[in-house]
């Protein structure tokens, strides 16, 4: 039943356009008061310390941050230069330069959602001009984006590695063979 308030306050939050983050602390801290009292209150601020004390979960933001700076300094206008002179030339070779860059992308940011925010706004106006379709041009985007899910360093891996408490450099390494593949 606290699911449902919670879901209601959400979305009620949500739709008086309180940002989304803001909401979801505003409805989380309600439902601990409510459930569990007052008292709970100052375990709050120590239960968020631990999870952003938590070195394997620090990587998550940097990636973020990795994509974000990518994307300012024109990073992915240069992978998909690089990735152009690489198959760029064969038939058929803007979508492989899509699939390339995303490749290097993911690489990097370890991010399938920043990888296909980042290419995306590049890539499918250039395919559109050369004569492709709308549909073909976004599902090569977003299925050459899921390689970021694949490819090491990835965030879907580090949170694997850390609920199951196995190395992070374990999955890494096991990732890789698979990943170039």
């Amino acid at each position: 039943m606290t699911i449902g308030y919670m879901l209601v306050g959400m979305f009620g939050l949500a739709l008086l356009n309180v940002p989304i983050a803001v909401a979801l602390g505003i409805v989380a801290i309600l439902a601990i008061v409510i459930v569990q009292g007052a008292d709970m209150l100052p375990n709050l601020a120590l239960t968020m310390f631990e999870g952003a004390s938590s070195f394997p979960l620090l990587a998550i933001p940097l990636f973020v941050l990795a994509g974000s700076i990518m994307n300012a300094s024109s990073i992915s206008r240069r992978l998909i230069a690089l990735a152009s002179a690489l198959v760029g030339f064969v038939r058929g070779g803007l979508s492989f330069v899509v699939i390339g860059a995303s490749m290097f992308f993911a690489e990097i940011s370890g991010s399938a959602v920043a990888g296909v925010a980042a290419l995306g706004s590049i890539l499918i106006p250039a395919m559109r001009k050369k004569g492709y379709s709308k549909e073909f041009s976004a599902a090569i985007c977003s299925s050459a984006s899921s390689l970021a899910i694949i490819l090491p360093p990835s965030i879907p891996m580090i949170l694997y590695a850390v609920m199951a408490q196995q190395s992070v450099v374990k999955m890494f390494i096991a990732g890789f063979g698979p990943g170039i593949v």
